[in-house]
């Protein structure tokens, strides 16, 4: 990978890994699915008037938007608002190996040995994370975020029938479609959002325009862009900085704690994640090549 490309790449890792923080500092002032309600609604306006309508794709899309637009954020947020942002940016990792699993399940894509061992490696290190909470958090968040990974996977098996659909149109029509979701979700399980916004300080716009314009149109737009230049086993392993600029975030913006819990439940999810995507393979190959005698 080039230089100015693995600049490119890390800048995104870093701004996703930072949005833990950047929503968390929100979160502390308006109800969390309502944000996410505001933040689509900022996302379609910016999007749709410079996309063209998928037709064909319209009632995937429609399906993709209540998984991953509606279920997969309204859990996420919420559990990220009652628990610290470096547990949140940890945890999420399992959607990696619950995806390798409703692979397996539903596509009969290949399980090694290899795999099994990554998703029971995975799991234990969020039983490690869930099994002693941060100060503001709990048990219940951390199984929102749970059952966030799960809807990410989900969703990902729906987009392999979106794969021709390009990054631009999808953010911008899911946006649309799951605004409307998350509003009345919001309010049917939420009150004082009209409090909040009128009592809401310029940190809380910033955090919905961080979110919108740099997490999703720019940094999304950008990773595409890597993607179709070079080969998804090159670019794929960089999302593992995500959870470590996640920690990062917390420790650096929010004030919050490296405990024992989190380093160790935190490496072992990763380490599991590292081996589930291959990257542990590799690096463990790359150390065998690198003390093998020349020939």
């Amino acid at each position: 990978m080039k230089a100015r490309d693995l600049l490119i790449v890390l800048l995104i890792m870093a701004v996703w890994g930072f949005n833990f923080a950047v929503s968390k500092v929100a979160l502390e002032q308006i109800p969390p699915i309502f944000m996410i309600g505001l933040r689509f609604a900022v996302v379609a306006a910016l999007l749709l008037p410079i996309t063209r309508i998928p037709t064909e794709h319209m009632k995937d899309i429609f399906l993709l938007s209540v998984t991953l637009g509606s279920a997969h954020f309204a859990l996420m947020f919420t559990g990220l608002s009652r628990v610290d942002a470096s547990v949140a940016a940890i945890t999420i990792q399992v959607q990696v190996p619950i995806a390798a699993a409703l692979g397996a399940l539903l596509y009969r894509e290949p399980v090694t040995t290899a795999r099994v061992v990554g998703m029971v490696i995975a799991a234990v290190g969020v039983v490690i994370l869930a099994g002693a909470p941060q100060a503001q958090s709990d048990l219940s968040a951390v199984l929102m975020i749970v059952g966030a990974a799960f809807m990410w996977a989900v969703a990902t098996m729906q987009m392999k029938r979106l794969s021709n659909v390009n990054g631009f149109q999808l953010n911008a029509w899911m946006a649309l479609f799951a605004t409307p979701q998350l509003l009345f979700t919001s309010l049917m399980v939420e009150s004082g959002q009209w409090e909040a916004i009128t009592a809401a300080d310029w940190r809380v716009w910033a955090s919905i325009a961080y979110q919108a314009v740099l997490v999703v149109v720019v940094c999304y737009s950008l990773w595409y862009w890597l993607l179709r230049k070079y080969e998804v086993s090159q670019a794929i392993p960089f999302t593992l900085l995500v959870p470590v600029f996640g920690v990062m975030s917390g420790l650096m913006f929010l004030g919050e704690v490296l405990t024992w819990n989190v380093v160790v439940g935190g490496g072992t999810t990763i380490a599991g994640v590292a081996i589930i995507t291959g990257v542990a393979m590799r690096f463990f190959d790359w150390v065998r090549s690198r003390r093998a005698p020349p020939v």
